[in-house]
């Protein structure tokens, strides 16, 4: 049931993290009210669960000889697949592909900062 409880917190904070993208990116655009972007944002949840870890396997030798740079593309990846299936989020150039990438992705770690579980003492 845990797990359950970390998708939904993780579905929100990426419902936010676009509704920020889309407010702030020029390029990045998010169609339909709230139930629309929630389920942009369920998908979103779900491709970074299921499809992130395989990518991320396979770009592993990219990621080691970038240093870690080269999961920027995984992500860019991730929210390329994202605005191909659905018909509610566009975006327009590769550039906003990578600051929708970046942005959504610190916020994504700030977030996981505050899910990690703290040493008992």
């Amino acid at each position: 049931m845990r797990w359950i409880a970390h998708l939904l917190v993780l579905a929100i904070v990426n419902f936010f993290a676009l509704f920020v993208a889309a407010s702030y990116i020029s390029g990045f655009t998010v169609n339909g009210g709230v139930r629309e972007v929630l389920l942009i944002a369920l998908l979103l949840t779900l491709l970074n669960v299921l499809l992130k870890p395989v990518l991320t396997l396979l770009f592993g030798p990219v990621i080691v000889l970038t240093l870690g740079i080269g999961l920027i593309l995984v992500n860019a990846l991730v929210l390329f697949i994202l605005d191909t299936l659905s018909k509610n989020l566009t975006i327009d150039s590769v550039l906003a592909l990578l600051y929708g990438t970046l942005l959504i992705g610190i916020i994504n770690w700030i977030a996981h900062l505050g899910l990690k579980p703290r040493p008992e003492v």
